[in-house]
């Protein structure tokens, strides 16, 4: 399941690509061409990724009262071609789902990521799709410490069942940028499922060790606007389709493909009743979208993601509105997302809120925000990546609002967070 990998025509190409195919300000990913030389390029990066004497990194403990489990699924929708290779009759994604567990003992740590998608991510995602000028080998993304364990059974007497949150990562990112946001959720109480959407994530890799990397068109005449309303569009019925195989799981019936076995407690513990979804950038986006299409979803986040298209239009959310709570949490400084959020805003009747996390960049929501200061890069290339921000404190604020959130709309929490202003957070303005 490999395909060509971008080739890399230089700097300017891939800026042009990246005004061409972001939904958001600074994502940044590189538009695919005509292959060639693309896949001798890739092969002999990945060939020179992840020496003997590559260091592994570390994710923050997460900070809720419970231990973290993980379970991978590889879930496969026969109903679908594969919008992206429509000779391939059927849809294939790869979930992992984060729950709170209180026993890990003898239980594997799970990996940040597997060891090809960790190889690619390296010699590839990492500079040329998310251009954070990270020495290609000095890293090994697959040994990075998740605090999380592998297949750990669900906390016995937890309170209720588990509402669930979906993640879409953002454009050029795979599901694993975001570890750190999911297992703190799940610290707390949360079934949270991360989202690879095959052949727009820049690498998948699947139980039988086959790699899935990112295929997009050549440059289009309409400057991308096309790729990033059916990209949107396939992440919406992808969210679909894994709430329903979710619904199977929690009714005992396993939607693994390769029919892995699932943790104990697992099936039964989901709350399907009360489903959130969030993401940064391409995947705040999608959880708007996706709210807008699928009403089970009562309540999302969108971390600095756009809600127009790249021809400047509105969404059809911005728009229209939604009729059930939504956040908005923004990078500091000049953006592009003013419009589409404003005109949301305007017409959403219902709850909402506009967060700009002060001194951030556009990457100071996913993981890179706690991985990139372990990199020691030079300090104005780290605030390039993350912001001037103290990183520690803006996992700690980001964090606080996103379980807030999720607390008050899920579980009915008291919301006071939401309200206003916090001297225990100054770092996070309320907008008007």
């Amino acid at each position: 399941m490999t395909h060509p990998l971008p080739h890399d025509r230089g700097r300017s190409t891939r800026r042009r690509a990246l005004a061409v195919c972001a939904v958001a300000a600074l994502c940044t990913l590189t538009a695919a061409f005509p292959a060639g030389a693309a896949a001798d390029t890739a092969r002999d990066a990945l060939t020179r990724s992840s020496p003997p004497s590559a260091r592994s990194l570390s994710l923050p403990d997460p900070t809720g009262p419970y231990r973290v489990g993980e379970v991978g699924l590889h879930l496969v929708d026969r109903s679908r071609h594969d919008p992206w290779h429509p000779g391939q009759d059927r849809r294939e994604l790869m979930v992992s789902v984060y729950y709170p567990t209180t026993h890990t003992a003898g239980r594997p740590a799970a990996p940040y990521m597997l060891s090809k998608a960790a190889e690619h991510f390296d010699a590839v995602t990492a500079n040329q799709y998310l251009s954070m000028h990270i020495p290609a080998g000095r890293t090994d993304w697959s040994r990075t410490v998740t605090h999380v364990a592998q297949g750990a059974p669900v906390a016995a007497g937890h309170r209720g069942r588990l509402p669930v949150v979906l993640y879409s990562p953002g454009l050029g990112e795979p599901r694993t940028w975001g570890t750190k946001a999911a297992a703190d959720l799940a610290s707390r109480g949360y079934a949270v499922v991360t989202i690879d959407n095959t052949y727009e994530s820049p690498e998948v890799q699947f139980p039988n060790g086959s790699l899935a990397t990112v295929s997009l068109p050549s440059e289009p005449p309409d400057h991308g606007d096309a790729f990033v309303r059916k990209a949107l569009a396939v992440r919406v019925t992808d969210a679909g389709f894994v709430l329903d195989q979710l619904q199977k799981l929690d009714s005992g019936r396993n939607p693994d493909a390769d029919r892995q076995p699932l943790p104990h407690g697992l099936a039964g513990a989901l709350n399907l009743s009360e489903v959130g979804m969030f993401g940064p950038s391409m995947g705040g986006t999608a959880a708007a979208l996706a709210m807008d299409a699928d009403h089970r979803i009562i309540a999302g986040i969108n971390m600095d993601g756009n809600l127009t298209y790249v021809d400047g239009s509105l969404m059809p959310v911005a728009r229209h509105g939604l009729d059930r709570p939504f956040l908005l949490m923004g990078k500091d400084g000049k953006t592009d997302t003013g419009p589409g959020w404003q005109a949301f805003r305007a017409h959403t009747p219902g709850w909402n809120r506009q967060l700009t996390l002060l001194g951030s960049e556009h990457a100071s929501f996913t993981d890179a925000e706690a991985l990139v200061p372990q990199l020691h890069l030079k300090p104005r290339v780290q605030r390039k990546d993350i912001g001037s921000i103290d990183p520690a404190t803006a996992i700690r604020t980001n964090e606080a609002y996103v379980s807030a959130y999720f607390d008050h709309w899920l579980r009915g929490g008291s919301g006071r967070l939401l309200e206003g202003p916090s001297p225990e957070y100054p770092d996070m303005a309320f907008e008007k």
